[in-house]
């Protein structure tokens, strides 16, 4: 997905990252620990900002209602992407063609929205400090070549900080958070396709 450029957005993008790599554990947090604080999200809205493959840099509002449910809204673009039912719909504002439709199985982000999220059974090839934050980079065991995601997480208390998404054609997504309302009631409507 293509969001317009804006140039001061891109060249805050690198700040942003800054802000969110706030002091934490000095050691990775373990994959255990990761798994128990992904399932203690139900619900959860946040801010993101998302940088494109193509290095452009969208702003809007995530909904997230476990298992199985997402909703990106995009500031000052029509372009919506929902996740609800076993599919990702993916409605480009700028485009007169329909929406792309997609299995949820068939996309990395499947693994953080399972209803029981596992690290230690999905395939993690990737467990690191880096820059006081832990890294864990995970894909489906039995669909490496759906892509991987790459999470990015602080302690003290631990939060998913952004992700990245390395999709089948090896093109990286990136979605930085910000604070993480979590709890919070979500209509149902608010994963209804468009």
């Amino acid at each position: 997905m293509i969001l317009p450029m804006n140039l001061r957005s891109l060249a805050l993008a690198p700040a942003f990252a800054l802000v969110f790599a706030m002091p934490a554990m000095a050691e990775k947090i373990p994959l255990n620990e990761l798994s128990r604080y992904l399932n203690t999200i139900r619900s959860a809205v946040a801010d993101f900002t998302q940088v494109n493959p193509d290095g452009t840099v969208g702003t809007g509002k995530v909904y997230i209602q476990r298992p199985n449910r997402v909703r990106f809204e995009y500031k000052g673009d029509n372009t919506l992407v929902v996740a609800s039912a076993g599919q990702v719909t993916v409605k480009d504002g700028k485009s007169n063609t329909g929406p792309q439709v997609y299995p949820l199985s068939r996309t990395p982000l499947s693994i953080i929205l399972a209803d029981n999220v596992n690290l230690s059974r999905a395939n993690v090839i990737g467990h690191s400090e880096a820059k006081n934050s832990t890294v864990v980079t995970a894909q489906d065991p039995a669909h490496p070549e759906y892509g991987n995601i790459q999470m990015v997480f602080t302690g003290n208390p631990t939060q998913l900080r952004q992700w990245v998404v390395t999709d089948d054609a090896g093109k990286k997504t990136t979605v930085i958070l910000g604070e993480m309302q979590t709890g919070v009631r979500i209509p149902s409507s608010t994963f209804t396709t468009p």
